[in-house]
Formats: structure tokens, sequence, C-alpha cells
């Protein structure tokens, strides 16, 4: 036998081996505990603070048009470059979090943002501005997954859902931060003084990273440290197993409509859209976020203690979501009546701080628990990819359309992103095995 046929085979038998014994890894869990709870909520406030970095452009929209002197198109550079490097980046965030672990990875995406928005906050044209969104996303890259991975390292497996979907629930929460009371900042103290500060946080949680976070609880260091395969095994493993393939589709649509409004859209879509002033904006998009997140702990460790449930809840938004916002985009003479809109962007924030729980739960379905940052790093990348589709062609079409351009038109490619990606997990969850 050759050698490269030695090493197919040996790889082959790894990836078989995993997998056999993800039943017995589960068995040894993790016990979870305070001293867990307290690690995580430490990672979860940097998650918490890059949702605040990544979504303060929505609140800034009108503001960056003006400092910078562009259109909607150009506008939409801002977030779209750093989607796209914080998409392309996820599959290497996920390879370095499965060997540098939690802690480094926090830190280093912690440094990378201070640094971006910092620049970004000073400065004097769109050039500066676009380098400072790279470097915010480049930062914002590591930060999800490794929250993430700490549910993997921490937690039981029957607590995964919940841990992944408070941490969905955290970025819920610095998303409604990034919005009325960044706009009320903005409007009160400043650009600069608005950003810098948002810069000097990023040092001081930093410190509370260094203190706080260890990569493992004591007694399972084997496990996190597990010798690693290479990018592309990984990859290939994580592709080839039909959990992620579920939780990528999964992402691809439940989280996505609200994603563009959080990022971007949202106050436009209010403001100019329905002509409303921007603190009532800003109190609306925060309602929208705020009313289901109630729910949310509940139907996670539900879905955690009787994973049965993932189908029907992840068929259900989808297909939710998507429909909603299609009646939204073909209502006939212009856009729906303000009440209409607004539960449908109700329906979106559930749906936005619900994903995890179901994306990241059925990630980690026949993966080992050492290996869940590329599987991770893969769904969130789907998830991104759309967003990143919605944000771009809405601000294309508005920019073609001039000066009476329809937000109705700008919501079509992520109104069909969305259908698509739904009819995508609904092939993929016909015939899918229970977990145990």
């Amino acid at each position: 036998m050759s050698i490269d046929a030695r090493r197919d085979a040996s790889a082959g038998r790894r990836r078989s081996d995993d997998r056999t014994n993800v039943a017995a890894r589960d068995a040894a869990d993790p016990p979870g505990g305070a001293r867990a709870w307290l690690v995580w909520g430490v990672a979860a406030a940097v998650y918490f603070l890059a949702m605040f970095h990544r979504n303060g452009m929505s609140a800034a929209a009108l503001q960056a048009q003006e400092r910078f002197d562009v259109g909607p198109a150009l506008l939409s550079a801002l977030p779209m470059v750093q989607l796209a490097v914080y998409v392309v980046l996820q599959v290497p965030s996920g390879v370095l979090a499965d060997r540098l672990g939690p802690r480094r990875s926090l830190l280093i995406g912690l440094g990378v943002m201070a640094v971006g928005v910092i620049l970004f906050a000073v400065a004097p044209e769109i050039r500066s501005a676009v380098a400072g969104r790279v470097l915010i996303g480049a930062g914002d890259a590591l930060v999800f997954l490794n929250v993430i991975r700490i549910g993997a390292l921490w937690f039981p497996r029957h607590q995964y859902a919940l841990v992944s979907a408070l941490t969905g629930l955290t970025g819920g929460i610095g998303q409604i931060v990034s919005v009325a009371p960044l706009s009320a900042l903005l409007r009160g103290v400043g650009w600069e003084a608005s950003f810098l500060g948002a810069g000097a946080v990023s040092v001081l949680i930093g410190l509370l990273v260094l203190l706080a976070v260890r990569d493992h609880p004591g007694g399972h260091a084997e496990s996190a440290h597990a010798a690693p395969v290479s990018v592309l095994e990984s990859v290939r493993e994580a592709l080839s197993t039909r959990g992620p393939q579920v939780g990528m589709a999964a992402h691809a649509v439940i989280m996505v409509p609200f994603g563009v409004l959080g990022i971007l859209w949202g106050y436009p879509l209010l403001e100019q859209g329905y002509g409303l002033s921007p603190g009532l904006t800003g109190l609306l998009l925060t309602g929208a976020a705020v009313v289901p997140m109630g729910l949310v702990p509940f139907l996670a460790r539900l879905t955690g203690s009787r994973p049965g449930l993932r189908k029907p809840l992840g068929l259900t938004l989808s297909w939710t979501i998507s429909l909603a916002w299609l009646a939204v985009v073909v209502w006939p003479g212009g856009l729906p009546p303000l009440e209409v809109t607004g539960a449908v962007v109700v329906a979106s924030a559930f749906g936005a701080v619900l994903a995890p729980s179901v994306s990241f739960d059925y990630a980690r379905d026949g993966m080992p628990a050492h290996r869940t940052g590329v599987a991770s790093g893969l769904v969130n990348m789907s998830g991104f990819t759309s967003i990143t589709v919605g944000v771009v062609g809405a601000g294309v079409l508005l920019d073609l359309q001039g000066a009476d351009a329809s937000f109705q038109l700008a919501f079509v490619p992520m109104t069909a992103v969305s259908l698509l990606a739904a009819a995508t997990l609904t092939l993929l969850l016909r015939g899918y095995p229970k977990r145990d």
C-alpha cells in the first residue's frame, strides 16, 4: 500500500472512530456548574461587545453617509467589507479555535477589534473607514465561535442548546445597545467620542478575559487539546456530516432578515420608508428585539432535553420568516402598513435570537466536542454569506432606483435567499435521525 493510501486509510479510520465514540465522549461530558457559567459569562461579554461593533452601522448609517459624503451603494460597502472579512475568516477562525483555545483567540479578537473601531472613529474619509471596518470584521470573526466552543468544552451535551441560545440572546442584547443608545450617543457626544469610547471598553473587557477565562475545566484538558487534523480534513469532515449540513441551511435563513436590518437597513427602512423619527425608530427596533427574548431560554432548554423538537421549531421559524418577508415585498401598492411590517420584524428578531440554539446544536451532531470549531465556522459562514447578499443587494437596488427608491424591491434578494435556504433545510431534514 502506498504512503498516500495508508494516510487516507488512517484518516478514514480516525473520522470513523470519532463518530463512533461521540456517545462515549458525551457520557464523560464536563459537569458544567458555577465556574462554567462564570467563564461563559465573561466570554459572552466579548460577544456582546462584538455585536455592538458589528451592528453600529445601522444606527450610524445616515450620519456616516453625511460624514463620508457617499451614496447608499458606497455606504453599504462599509458593512459589506466587514462582513466579507468575517465570512472569509470563519473556517480559519474555527481552526484557530480548535488549536489555540478560546482564551487566546478571544484576546486576539478583542485587540484587533479595538484597533479597528479606533481607526473608524477618527477616519477622515471613506477609505480609512473601510480599513477600520475590515479590522472590526477580522476581530469579530474570532469571537462567536469561541464562545460557542466554551459551551462545548465546559458544559454537558444536553445543555449545549441552552448555552448556544443564551449566547445568541447576549448578541441580541448587544444588537439592541448598538441601535437606540448608540443613536443617542451619536447625537449627544458626537461620532469620535462614541466610537473611541467603544474602543476603550474593548481593552477593559480584554482584562476580564485574562483574569477569568480558561480553555477547559480541570480534568478535561486531553479532549480540549487532542491531536489536530489538517484544515482540509477538518472542513471535509464537517461538510460530509449531516448535522453541520442542517445547521448551515438553518442558519442561512433563520438569522438572516433581522441580521440585514440590524447591520444596516433597519433604520433607513423605518426612517425613510415610513417617515419615522430617529428616536421612534430606535425604540421600535429595540422593542422588536426585546419582545422574543423572554421565551428563548425556555425553548432552548426544551430542545436541549427533547431534541426531537428541533426539527419542527427550525422548519416553523424558517418558513414563517421567509413567507412573511415574501408578503412584504409583494404587498400591492407599496410597503404594507407599519403594523404588518412591525410584526414581520418581530418574527425576524425571534428567529435571530433563537437561531444559535437550532443551527449550532445541529452542527454538533456527529462531531467530536474537541473539533466543533470548524463545523461552527461553516454554519456561521453560511448565515453571514446570506446576510451579505441581503445587505449589498439592498444597497445596490436602492442606488439604482434613485430618488424614488422602493424598500420592497431592495429586500427582494434577502427574501429570495431565505426562501431558497428554507427549501434546502426542508430537504435535509427529511428522514433526519433523532438525537438521543
